[in-house]
């Protein structure tokens, strides 16, 4: 049975990304990118389906176990787990190397005091856990192989097959070192070249300590600032810039129901608000190669703009159902592929258009691509912008006029009015001038409800949405605006939790809700993070810093986020770990920074 979604660590090189059980299990490895097929994907079915544990030796038929200390180690994505046994500690050490070549999964174990006795079981499963590989042994080295892949296994430990899974049983004194690697190659190619994990951990180790070093963020809240830096980093798929919304697919918002989706994708919003925070702490590389990105994936064709992307810019993300996978905790279907791909979300102009404005406000180098893919956004948008869309959160129901889609048609405009007035860009002032009115004055006539004294989630509805909370974030009406303060208040009445946490919208129950799907979901971490922003615009900063200190609470004990926090099992939910928790945590950490919101 796989752990909680808080029991996992993240490693990763930037090209893919494993996930770490407490008990050293690896239940999640997509290869050689993030998405790639899976040859472990225990954590959306059993120990059938793949996984590579390497632990102290325990009694078959009962539960390996959980580490009793785990870090990583500095500011780095290299996590140490340790053991405290009867007969001596042990540590275990795994990590990715970031790489040129052949993706690699390393793990070194080593005795801290006393004489341990260890067991690595390796069970790799090609194409999401249906293909047993032909294992078989090539110059001492075990490799496994199914169609177009192949992993292979190198370690001085003497390996066995058994019950169709690789083991090694040793034993570790103090101060004795064991190393495991596995690499993964093309079953085509020759043999990869035979692994230094010793100075394949020297060169990591400094890689994250090189790339920390750029960090401008010195203030109080540093650690949970660093520690999602890291995270976002380790979602960005170096060869393209492409940034992945997280790494992995159907991890569940509702435990046990169907809102399951793979996340293994560059969603032009979560992108653009990555960048966005890694602007503003210092990373200016990462946000040079994501505009790169941009502009191969749009390709000059914004009246096809999807909403999302492969990671290298590829636009068929066709969806599909792994039947022979029972799903996390039995939450099922299994879902590779996002149909969500193929929806209108007016919303992404503005965010994508956001991140171009904030590119050229920090001095990244001018590009005239950029700036003519940003006219002819609002070419499209003039055209467009009044239509009913599918919105932020994708919905699968009908298509609506959402009131946070309009405001970020608002934000493309103005934001493209500043380009233009900067003298960078060329474009009919006059007209946009008039066009940013419309929207304007149609979303406060539309998109608000006088009597209740706050926006709705769209034209006509009374239902309240938390990206709502956005409006005076992006400067559509100033913070203390009588309407953005009821807004802010009407969330807080109606969409929070028992704990102060923020739903995005109301759900059904069994019943199909808005977003045209039975079921509930938790908190949206997203959500939580912009409401104390929002109160900390309007002045309510001591409310606004223990709301955020709340949320850093939820953190798991390595500093990471899910998607969502589930307020009934106070447990997280949701694909893990997730960009769109991250990036909002450092935006309200800089803003309560500024604002000398902070405790002590």
């Amino acid at each position: 049975m796989a752990g909680r979604i808080e029991d996992y660590a993240l490693i990763g090189d930037m090209q893919t990304a494993a996930l770490v059980c407490r008990d050293g299990t690896a239940d999640w490895l997509c290869l050689p990118r993030f998405d790639s097929h899976a040859v472990f994907a225990g954590i959306l079915g059993t120990e059938e389906h793949g996984f590579w544990r390497v632990g102290p030796a325990h009694a078959e038929g009962s539960r390996p176990p959980a580490a009793d200390r785990r870090r990583y180690r500095g500011d780095s994505l290299i996590l140490e787990s340790e053991w405290d046994t009867p007969r001596g500690t042990v540590r275990v050490t795994d990590f990715m190397p970031p790489r040129d070549g052949a993706p690699q999964l390393v793990r070194i174990v080593e005795g801290v005091s006393g004489r341990v006795k260890m067991r690595s079981a390796l069970r790799m499963r090609f194409s999401y856990g249906r293909v047993v590989p032909w294992v078989h042994k090539v110059d001492n080295r075990t490799v496994a192989v199914a169609g177009p892949d192949s992993v292979w296994l190198d370690t001085a430990c003497e390996t066995y097959g058994e019950d169709l899974t690789t083991y090694a049983d040793f034993t570790v004194a103090a101060g004795e070192r064991v190393a495991f690697t596995i690499s993964w190659q093309p079953s085509h190619h020759p043999q990869p070249p035979l692994p230094d994990p010793e100075g394949a951990l020297e060169a990591t180790t400094e890689f994250w300590r090189e790339w920390v070093d750029h960090c401008t963020y010195r203030g109080p809240y540093r650690e949970p600032v660093v520690r999602s830096l890291i995270t976002l980093k380790a979602l960005t798929y170096a060869p393209t810039g492409g940034i992945v919304a997280a790494p992995t697919t159907s991890l569940p918002e509702d435990i046990g129901g169907v809102r399951n989706w793979d996340y293994r994708y560059t969603w032009l919003r979560d992108a653009a608000i990555t960048l966005s925070s890694l602007l503003r702490t210092g990373y200016r590389e990462e946000a040079r190669a994501w505009r790169e990105w941009l502009l191969r994936a749009v390709a000059g064709d914004p009246e096809n703009l999807q909403i999302m992307y492969g990671i290298a810019g590829e636009r068929e993300l066709g969806e599909a159902e792994l039947d022979w996978l029972p799903g996390y905790e039995g939450s099922a279907p299994v879902r590779v592929g996002n149909g969500a791909a193929a929806q209108l979300q007016l919303d992404v102009y503005g965010e994508v258009t956001e991140a171009l404005h904030l590119a050229h406000m920090t001095g990244l180098a001018r590009n005239d691509y950029a700036s003519l893919l940003q006219l002819k956004l609002i070419n499209y948008l003039e055209k467009h912008w009044n239509e009913p869309d599918e919105g932020i959160w994708e919905v699968r129901g009908p298509r609506r006029h959402f009131v946070h889609s309009k405001v970020m048609a608002w934000v493309a405009v103005d934001r493209t009015i500043k380009l233009i007035e900067s003298g960078d860009a060329d474009g009919p002032l006059e007209r946009w001038h008039e066009l940013r009115e419309t929207i304007h004055r149609d979303v406060c006539e539309k998109g608000y409800d006088p009597e209740r004294n706050t926006f709705t989630q769209s034209y006509g509805s009374r239902e309240l949405d938390a990206s709502l909370l956005l409006i005076p974030q992006v400067g559509f009406l100033p913070p203390d605006d009588k309407r953005v303060i009821g807004t802010i208040e009407a969330i807080q009445r109606e969409l929070s939790t028992e704990d102060g946490f923020i739903l995005r919208y109301p759900t059904q129950g069994s019943d199909e809700g808005v977003d045209g799907l039975p079921g509930d979901e938790g908190a949206f971490l997203a959500c939580s993070f912009w409401m104390a922003d929002d109160l900390a615009m309007i002045g309510r900063v001591d409310e606004a810093r223990k709301l955020f200190e709340k949320l850093l609470a939820l953190r798991n004990d390595l500093g990471l986020l899910a998607e969502e926090w589930d307020p009934r099992l106070q447990r997280q939910v949701g694909n893990f770990p997730q960009a769109f928790s991250h990036v909002p945590l450092i935006d309200t950490a800089l803003r309560l920074t500024a604002s000398g919101a902070y405790g002590g």
